[in-house]
């Protein structure tokens, strides 16, 4: 008999052979933010934009970036190599777009469904996705809600 190795599907994450090795190309969207996150073999380090993750200047958006890697063991996170460019948005929709990235990829490189099953638990929207957006605005108004103020006198 052949054994056939199930392979973990997620959505948002392509796994890819290149130069006989094995990457995994990850996305994530909060938003209007796009984050493309490159997962392949390594030695722990992880960058966002070209900046190493440890002296990310904004505090609360590091610790939401870093979140997925937190969870996952120290063999696990110091075997691979992240990189991560974003766009778009402000600055808390970005880190949750890189956040989304990261555990889409983790869990697609490693293919462990006990990690999908952590991140499910931990919070469902970092392998899922956000589906909150702005309102649309409407015609002859400012914004979304807005009325013209009405004059009595």
């Amino acid at each position: 008999m052949t054994e056939q190795k199930q392979e973990l599907r997620v959505l948002g994450a392509y796994p890819q052979i290149v130069a006989g090795k094995r990457i995994v190309v990850s996305v994530g969207k909060r938003k209007t933010a796009i984050a493309r996150a490159v997962i392949r073999p390594g030695h722990g380090r992880v960058r966002v934009n070209g900046v190493p993750i440890e002296i990310w200047p904004i505090e609360m958006a590091r610790w939401k970036m870093i979140e997925p890697l937190l969870l996952v063991s120290p063999e696990l996170r110091n075997s691979i190599d992240i990189d991560v460019k974003v766009e778009g948005g402000g600055v808390m929709a970005q880190a949750d777009a890189v956040r989304m990235a990261i555990a889409r990829g983790l869990v697609a490189f490693f293919g462990l469904s006990i990690l999908k099953e952590l991140y499910r638990e931990f919070d469902r929207y970092m392998l899922s996705g956000d589906p909150r957006r702005t309102e649309p605005e409407k015609w002859l108004r400012y914004s979304a809600r807005r009325f013209r103020q009405k004059s009595y006198r």
